[in-house]
């Protein structure tokens, strides 16, 4: 199994099971238990999970219990403003390929009747574009993460290995002084990296609140996002870093 592949299963293993022991993942997975010590020290780094003698326990999902129509209606008109700047960058013929989250949303709707092909494991952007008859609209299979109208998990990061986005349109949480890209979701981070992979181009979609922001798994650094696009008022030393990263920073 590969290694991505196998950190994925032990995610989900240890989120489902909660306290899980080394051997019994060392069984499961059909490797030694040196390589799990290894894999869990890897995700307790990422924040993914939280090692323990013996074993891992899951960590706390901070977004687990908040509705999505709660997320969606915080700081509405400065994610529809960013929505429609980052409707600007998409050409006809586009690969697009939209994280989860309500700013993607906002974008999502802008992007009725475009010439485009949208690839997403939001079931958000579903909603909106389902009945779109110009539209080319991909959904990528999953495990159903129902707060946050998502899917997730390895078969998701699975099928992203078949994609080739012109450019993803990236949430999160929140971004750090230096930069880093950070967020409170477990279950979707792993994704968000394999969404960053499989596209040309990486455009974070961010409204001012987050500039800085908090979260406690590490998404990405700066020098991965080719693109900010945010609201006048975002913190400008946050900016700064990381537009000394390389990313061009586009305000409404």
């Amino acid at each position: 199994m590969l290694q991505r592949l196998r950190h994925a299963e032990i995610t989900r293993r240890v989120r489902t099971s909660g306290a899980t022991s080394v051997r019994d993942l060392a069984t499961q997975l059909g490797v030694s238990p040196s390589t799990i010590r290894r894999d869990l020290e890897v995700l307790d780094r990422d924040g993914t999970l939280r090692r323990v003698r013996g074993g891992a326990l899951p960590c706390a999902d901070a977004d687990a219990e908040r509705p999505f129509a709660d997320v969606a209606a915080t700081d509405e008109q400065d994610k529809e403003a960013v929505a429609a700047r980052a409707a600007e960058l998409v050409r006809d013929g586009d690969v697009v390929l939209l994280d989860i989250g309500t700013t993607t949303m906002c974008l999502a709707r802008r992007l009725r009747g475009r010439r485009v092909i949208v690839v997403t494991s939001s079931l958000a952007v579903l909603d909106v574009l389902r009945s779109d008859p110009v539209v080319e609209l991909l959904l990528l299979g999953g495990m159903l993460r129902r707060p946050y109208h998502s899917l997730v998990g390895v078969l998701t990061e699975a099928a992203l290995c078949q994609v080739v986005a012109d450019r993803l349109f990236l949430g999160a949480s929140g971004v750090r002084p230096d930069g880093q890209l950070v967020d409170t979701t477990i279950a979707e981070v792993p994704l968000k990296r394999s969404m960053i992979s499989a596209a040309r181009q990486v455009v974070l979609l961010a409204d001012r609140h987050k500039f800085p922001g908090t979260g406690a798994l590490r998404v990405c650094g700066p020098e991965d996002v080719d693109v900010v696009v945010t609201n006048e008022g975002a913190d400008e030393p946050t900016l700064r870093a990381c537009a000394a990263a390389g990313a061009e920073v586009l305000l409404t």
